[in-house]
């Protein structure tokens, strides 16, 4: 990748779903721009460990899947709301077991969303956009609609207060169940 770089086919480079040893040895052969991993209100494990080693290196931080998959979005609360194809329900985090508590944890996002006359999601991505200027939120928009409707999140000032709140509500492993199926997370090498 250093030589395509050197080559002018590639300006930048980035990792996706990197460790940490893979990142600072990744740096060490030429300046890695950015690091896309999941992030968000209830997937924070990138707090512990990607954070700290982009900001020290300088490296920006994509946060793929800001909504967890649609379901901070409060419109996710039962699996009678995923078609009976979709991949969610292969996902820890939407086995009905894990659901249910899942669902408890969105009371403060609702809460907030009505204090903004916003929606959830807009929420949710106020919370990452409030992380640092050095992460930007990349939801995935299948739909012109949805993209509309995320837009607006970036307007949207939470307060000290709200961003704690939120915080507190979904700490580091608030969430039930996995982000992947266990063959799946173990492929992320991570």
């Amino acid at each position: 990748m250093k030589r395509l770089v050197e080559q002018g086919k590639v300006r930048y480079l980035a990792l996706s779903e990197a460790s940490l040893q893979t990142i600072r040895r990744a740096n060490q052969v030429h300046p890695i721009t950015a690091l896309e991993t999941e992030y968000s209100l209830w997937s924070r494990d990138a707090e512990q460990g990607a954070f700290p080693a982009c900001r020290e290196l300088g490296i920006g931080y994509m946060a793929y899947s800001p909504l967890g998959r649609g379901f901070l979005t409060a419109t996710i609360k039962n699996l009678d709301t995923l078609l009976p194809k979709d991949r969610r329900r292969e996902h820890p985090r939407f086995d009905a077991q894990n659901m249910k508590h899942n669902v408890e944890l969105l009371e403060p996002i609702e809460e907030i969303a009505k204090i903004h006359g916003a929606t959830s999601a807009q929420v949710a991505l106020a919370w990452v956009l409030a992380q640092g200027r050095d992460i930007v939120p990349i939801p995935g928009s299948k739909r012109r609609s949805h993209l509309e409707e995320n837009a607006p999140a970036v307007g949207i000032q939470l307060s000290a207060d709200e961003t704690r709140r939120l915080s507190e509500a979904f700490p580091p492993g608030a969430a039930a169940g996995a982000r992947y199926p266990e063959k799946q997370m173990k492929g992320l090498g991570i």
